[in-house]
């Protein structure tokens, strides 16, 4: 199939609509804590509020949508004061003594649990790059600055946040330099930064070497440190989703480096390979694990459908198709396209299910807990209605 303008414009329309009237409504204002700050987003399918601790992951992406949204949408005040209420929560109550971000804390801020890596502080970058774009506040822009300076150290020295590997199976996962081209191209995009440009190069140059297997059409999720496979379960697990979120990072970069041949190229063979291996061909959709040898996987839940691989791949086969033109990429998201609003929207309630059997059938009926909240499924919304009126523009 191939869309023509008028679907494309109906598309654009359809994204508009559910971001705005459908998806951002059911969390807010209603998710914004009056008392103490931030964010309640742990709720039910109906909106109810199931748990007031408080994901600092998903406080930091909040804020980054409600900035976002007043930056490249309509400037309302409720969506600055909004983010702005993210941003304080932030930082009076998120980050330890040794600069380092909780994971996860109490209603009013406590902290309950720490974890290695630095994902809660690549989402405070994000958030507070696109509050101090909204707002103009200098400080924030600085302090944004400071972290982000930070995380790159997390993410580039050895044995920084934990000791150098001393076992007999060292690994690295593409989780890492993923997420922070990604962090780089938001910095890049609101405050600005020299950095950016130089390490978003580095980051994809060691996705393409070390995790992009052309021989076996395959991006692998983690890696022995010199970009090697590791025959045991961990090492065999792929998750294609997270890959294909991967591409598309790579193909906006392309997109912004002027329509960059190789980088189209790169994100579209990581495209291509991770839906061969993640797309359900009997019930639709984008399976959670894959075993690279399909072995069985270890995960007993490998073969649900999670909202956020259906969101990145949404997201990923409409820019390959408004890139390249590619006819078979315009098939790709009609199907994961059709496939998501059909089966994960709560057309009753607003938002979408977070977690699938692999027959559609739905597992839990919450919208929101520690790893689901106002993030994956908006920015989708936002980013293909935004992408598809851009393409118009031309």
């Amino acid at each position: 199939m191939s869309y023509t303008k008028e679907s494309l414009s109906e598309l654009s329309d359809y994204y508009k609509k559910q971001l705005l009237e459908d998806t951002v409504p059911f969390w807010f204002p209603r998710s914004i804590d009056e008392e103490y700050g931030g964010y309640l987003l742990m709720r039910d399918e109906n909106g109810e509020l199931l748990d007031d601790d408080k994901a600092v992951w998903i406080q930091g992406r909040a804020a980054w949508l409600l900035a976002t949204l007043y930056n490249t949408v309509e400037p309302r005040q409720e969506w600055l004061e909004g983010a702005k209420t993210g941003i304080d929560f932030l930082l009076q109550h998120c980050f330890d003594a040794d600069g380092r971000m909780f994971f996860h804390v109490t209603r009013d801020g406590r902290p309950i649990r720490k974890r290695r890596y630095f994902f809660s502080e690549t989402f405070a970058v994000i958030a507070m790059g696109a509050y101090a774009k909204a707002s103009g506040d200098t400080t924030i822009a600085d302090k944004a600055r400071e972290l982000f300076g930070k995380i790159i150290d997390y993410a580039t020295v050895p044995g920084l946040l934990t000791p150098k590997y001393t076992d007999v199976r060292p690994a690295k996962g593409i989780g890492v330099p993923m997420i922070m081209i990604n962090t780089a191209q938001q910095v890049r995009e609101t405050i600005g930064d020299p950095r950016c440009d130089e390490y978003i190069s580095k980051w994809i140059a060691e996705i393409e070497s070390d995790f992009v297997k052309d021989d076996i059409r395959c991006v692998m999720e983690q890696v022995a440190p010199d970009g090697s496979i590791i025959d045991h379960f961990d090492g065999r697990t792929l998750n294609p989703g997270h890959a294909i979120e991967g591409a598309w990072f790579i193909l906006h970069e392309a997109k912004y480096r002027n329509n960059d041949p190789a980088l189209i190229k790169l994100g579209c063979r990581m495209l291509d390979y991770m839906w061969e291996r993640g797309w359900d061909q009997e019930y639709g959709g984008i399976l959670y694990f894959r075993d690279l040898n399909n072995k069985p996987v270890q995960e007993y839940w490998q073969d649900m459908k999670f909202w956020w691989p259906q969101n990145e791949t949404i997201i990923a086969t409409l820019l390959a198709f408004t890139m390249t033109g590619n006819e078979k990429y315009a098939d790709w998201h009609a199907k994961i396209h059709d496939y998501a609003y059909t089966n994960f929207h709560d057309r009753e309630n607003g938002e979408w299910y977070g977690y699938l059997h692999r027959d559609g059938r739905v597992s839990v009926r919450l919208k929101g807990n520690l790893y689901k909240g106002p993030f994956h499924l908006p920015r989708q919304e936002w980013y293909c209605w935004q992408l598809l009126q851009e393409h118009f523009s031309k």
